[in-house]
């Protein structure tokens, strides 16, 4: 995650990370290289790609529904990041309840609106075409890579991934390939069969 701070007189740089740890929230510090560190990182990576996504042209195409995903992935960050369920809900207090089963809703409601408004699929497609479809394959690629690592940080220490949190990832990578192809389809850019 990106710190926050950056006004006149707040450092960015700490210095405390220089020796390879890195500090949970309300739980100690751990090496950087820990499965709760990847997992959250690759959260953060997965948001950035997302972000570069709606920056190319068409910029509107699905913004408000992207820019809702970055919130909701801020806040698995958070979750990931914090694993002391007291402090999360303090931490969290001024920006909305943990995701939840309802967020996971929301994207299937967006990957069944979105469906419906490309050719059906019938064959595997190359990842590609405008630019805008490009990079949302790029996160969706991103976004399996981090569910997995969210799996793993589950399966090591049994707690660590709030229970929707994997529904939403796994459902936010079928999302961002839908739009993928929704972005080709109004760019009139015909997908490669495999």
């Amino acid at each position: 995650m990106v710190a926050a701070g950056g006004g006149e007189g707040v450092k960015i740089y700490t210095r405390t990370g220089d020796e390879g740890e890195t500090g949970l929230f309300g739980a100690g510090r751990v090496p950087k290289n820990h499965v709760r560190v990847d997992a959250y990182g690759q959260v953060d990576e997965l948001n950035a790609t997302i972000g570069f996504a709606l920056a190319l042209e068409p910029q509107t195409f699905c913004r408000e529904l992207l820019e809702t995903t970055q919130r909701d992935l801020f806040t698995i960050g958070a979750e990931l990041a914090t694993p002391d369920a007291e402090k999360l809900t303090k931490a969290l207090r001024d920006r909305g309840p943990p995701v939840g089963r309802e967020h996971v809703i929301v994207l299937e409601q967006a990957i069944d609106r979105y469906t419906n408004q490309v050719p059906p699929l019938k064959q595997f497609i190359l990842p590609g075409g405008v630019p805008k479809a490009a990079a949302l394959h790029v996160a969706r690629t991103v976004c399996r890579r981090a569910e997995r690592a969210v799996v793993t940080l589950y399966r090591k220490h049994k707690t660590g991934a709030p229970s929707s949190v994997i529904p939403y990832l796994n459902r936010l990578s079928d999302l961002l390939f839908v739009l993928a192809r929704a972005a080709n389809h109004a760019a009139g850019s015909a997908e490669t069969p495999w």
